[in-house]
């Protein structure tokens, strides 16, 4: 990698086994809620990415003391003072607002920078703000920050029009500390609600219910430190297996929660790979062009994930026919396909949908990462295309994926 390019040179076929890094979704709410308990936490198998660099940036900022032993994070919220969050990483990343509900918790009130993070649609923080005043939150829109106050947060039955995994986060922070009982309808079922659940019960939250539509909270009058392990990252686990299946790869991914995957199993088989799995881990192996997938809609979980659209669109690039993809999460999601014309695919994106004609031979060039997740797709395609491929934007790619070079040299890619 040279800055923030890489360049490589393909075919390359992936082959071998790789423990799969901590899972950057589950991580930063995780970590925003050590905010709720005063003492010690510590989390093992956090992933050493920028978003989480960049989350306990604004746990400093708060008055959190931070250290790492390996992959080890030890966060010390005892001296935490300040609701004020200030620092450059708040523009970031778009988790920056999932502090609106811990700080919201512990302190009563909160200011943050609007958050930032990939360019990939509105994504409107409309749903947080609703769920949280319905437990009683004030917020005043500034012209640079949002603030947020409350006397004391009280339970409440929240309804979310749509299940958000962040508005969930939030109204999850938000109320295990609250007065009452909180009854959130239309919650988000995604993996790393059941973990965020999971960590503040061994907080002493009393929370039943995640993993399904209705979530119930019984505040309680105080929280404490915990010790917890973040899950493997489903995404990352989910790219590398496309990037598998791309090559005619064979591959064993480890300490995966298989669960966590959803339906996409299925999808590797109906592509036509060899798959095995347990509850901890998955194998694929593909002997075959893929075939195609006459229709594929991106939904809430246990749906096929928004965060794997791109990767799916660059393997059916390469398949035996026509395939059809819609879009319903972000409406600028299909920013991967203008790089992947340059390598040779046959992809047409108009709003929400893309056809993409398969058979093609892609090949190496310049390309450009304009965010994270189609920038690791497009490292994916780089190892079935003929040639050498140049990606730029590195920078996005680095915001989910701790080492993605060592991660593919042990899959046996040469970089």
């Amino acid at each position: 990698m040279d800055g923030n390019k890489l360049y490589i040179k393909g075919p390359q076929r992936m082959h071998g086994e790789l423990l799969v890094q901590g899972s950057k979704n589950a991580a930063l709410p995780i970590l925003a809620a050590t905010i709720l308990g005063k003492g010690i936490f510590i989390i093992h198998h956090c992933p050493r990415i920028s978003d989480v660099k960049h989350m306990l940036e604004l746990l400093e900022d708060a008055g959190c003391r931070i250290h790492w032993e390996g992959h080890m994070l030890i966060v010390d919220t005892r001296e935490l003072c300040n609701y004020r969050v200030s620092c450059s990483g708040a523009g970031k990343m778009r988790s920056t607002v999932t502090l609106l509900g811990s700080i919201l918790g512990r302190m009563h009130q909160v200011e943050i920078p609007y958050p930032g993070g990939c360019t990939i649609g509105k994504r409107p923080i409309d749903l947080h703000l609703r769920g949280l005043e319905q437990l009683g939150a004030v917020f005043e829109h500034q012209e640079h920050t949002l603030y947020g106050k409350v006397k004391m947060l009280h339970g409440a039955q929240v309804y979310l029009d749509f299940p958000s995994v962040g508005a969930t986060e939030n109204v999850l922070l938000a109320a295990v500390l609250a007065d009452g009982t909180t009854v959130l309808h239309g919650a988000a079922l995604e993996p790393e609600i059941v973990e965020l659940a999971s960590f503040l019960r061994k907080m002493g939250a009393d929370i039943k219910g995640d993993g399904t539509p209705v979530i119930t909270v019984k505040g309680v009058p105080k929280l404490h430190a915990a010790e917890y392990i973040i899950p493997s990252d489903r995404i990352v686990a989910g790219t590398y297996l496309f990037g598998a299946v791309m090559g005619c790869g064979e591959v064993r991914l480890l300490h995966v929660p298989v669960t966590h995957l959803g339906k996409l199993p299925e999808l590797l088989e109906q592509l036509g790979a060899v798959v095995e799995a347990e509850d901890d881990w998955i194998y694929v192996r593909m002997e075959r062009q893929c075939r195609p997938v006459p229709y594929m809609v991106t939904a809430p979980f246990p749906g096929f994930p928004t965060d794997l659209q791109s990767a799916l669109v660059a393997a059916l690039s390469t398949a035996s026919g026509m395939s059809f993809i819609e879009e319903k999460i972000f409406e600028a999601r299909f920013q991967i396909v203008e790089e992947l014309r340059k390598m040779g695919a046959s992809v047409v994106s108009e709003d929400s949908f893309a056809l993409i004609d398969g058979n093609a031979k892609l090949q190496g060039a310049h390309v450009e990462a304009k965010e994270l997740r189609g920038g690791a797709a497009l490292i994916m395609a780089a190892l079935a295309a003929e040639g050498e491929t140049c990606i730029s934007g590195m920078e996005y790619v680095c915001r989910g994926y701790e080492d993605i070079n060592s991660d593919l040299k042990k899959l046996g890619i040469m970089i």
